[in-house]
């Protein structure tokens, strides 16, 4: 079982206990309509009962209410609606009950770095904005059970999220999250220490186990999101005839992802950056069909698998990256794209969005998380100007 470390900030809290109080006036009349129901409707004419019927009747209504009762929670930890409707407070969720609800979006960060910089904290916030009906879950590898993070935690990128009723923080158990899958073997044998890409490798295993265990949409911690991808099955083109895996979404136990960690395992070589992601996935697409050049705008599809444009994600390719940390004499619409993919694993010279510099990147920030840039303005007026530790 996956341990739960939740973060909430104190105005969350009172909302949650504000909802939880009127859901429970909401639910006086259902009460009052089941006792109206199991009532007899002439009960002052009927015949009197003996003691033990009267209580053997009040046995059977208090059953009846306790099965009503399960069922309506069974179908509120089901509903798509969960967020609106379920108090957080009361219902301690766990990752698994938030995965069992399906359509989850993923983050994953694989180092043990505890507060998420301003690129990360932005990803997550726009994706909690654009797909208000689905669960964020962002998993810290750095996260443990006996982690302090509470609401006067000194984090403050945990209080921005977890104020948002569709974000959770979860700790990254690797093996737990590899049980059950081809996975798993391979992780119980290869030593961290000695491997090159370890961050990168872990993070390409674990984002394949947990689409295939759960589904839903996996994205890397610099994609900004603008608006819903309307796939449920697809990969992204980050160029003609080669696939990203920075992004990708699939319903739970899909063929392909389980070919994929297969592979995985097989063609296994953590020297070789990008052998287990974007080059397993490319090579996977490539057995299930004939890779062409993309032509405008078009997707293509393959055995039910939607490939999409580079356009949705990656408008501006990785050679132009830094074009993002620039100013533009006209900021690009893209109208094609669902989100944006700002390549930070390119940006080695740690470029950062700064306030009033009338980059690209700052108005995607204001545009898609307001709620970051005004962090990251209250943090620019009482710090230091940013060292390499402190940017994504």
């Amino acid at each position: 079982m996956l341990q739960t470390v939740w973060v909430s900030s104190p105005r969350s809290w009172a909302l949650q206990e504000s909802r939880s109080h009127r859901l429970g006036k909401k639910r006086c009349w259902k009460c009052r309509l089941i006792r109206t129901i199991i009532r007899h409707p002439c009960r002052r004419h009927a015949p009197k009962r003996s003691r033990r019927e009267r209580m053997l009747r009040k046995i059977q209504i208090c059953l009846c209410f306790c099965f009503v009762s399960g069922i309506l929670y069974e179908i509120s930890l089901l509903s798509s609606c969960v967020f609106s409707y379920l108090p957080m407070a009361q219902h301690y969720l766990t990752p698994e009950q938030v995965l069992n609800l399906g359509k989850s979006i993923i983050f994953l960060e694989t180092t043990e770095r505890l507060e998420p910089p301003p690129l990360v904290s932005c990803s997550v916030e726009s994706a909690a904005r654009i797909y208000q009906d689905r669960p964020i879950i962002l998993f810290l590898r750095g996260l443990t059970n006996e982690t302090a993070l509470d609401m006067n935690t000194s984090y403050a990128a945990f209080s921005l999220l977890s104020s948002m009723k569709n974000v959770f923080i979860f700790p990254l158990q690797m093996e737990t999250v590899f049980q059950e899958t081809p996975l798993l073997q391979w992780y119980n044998q290869v030593v961290p220490e000695q491997e090159k890409n370890w961050v990168h490798v872990s993070s390409d295993a674990s984002r394949l186990a947990l689409i295939w265990k759960y589904g839903g949409i996996y994205m890397d911690t610099d994609v900004i999101s603008i608006r819903p991808i309307p796939q449920e099955s697809f990969l992204a083109a980050q160029k003609s005839r080669f696939s990203s895996n920075g992004i990708f979404g699939f319903p739970a136990r899909h063929k392909f992802i389980w070919d994929c960690m297969e592979n995985f395992v097989l063609k296994y070589n953590g020297n070789i950056w990008g052998n287990q992601g974007p080059f397993l996935m490319t090579r996977m697409l490539k057995t299930l069909c004939n890779l062409t050049d993309f032509q405008g705008t078009e997707d293509h599809s393959c055995q039910n698998i939607s490939f999409l444009n580079p356009q949705r994600f990656y408008p501006i390719p990785y050679p132009a990256w830094s074009r993002y940390y620039q100013v533009w004499d006209k900021s690009p619409s893209f109208n094609h794209s669902y989100a944006l993919h700002l390549w930070n694993f390119m940006n080695r010279n740690r470029k950062v969005v700064v306030a009033g510099s009338n980059t690209l990147a700052e108005k995607l920030y204001k545009t898609y998380c307001p709620t970051t840039y005004e962090d990251l303005i209250q943090n620019a007026k009482h710090r230091d100007p940013p060292g390499p530790e402190d940017v994504e």
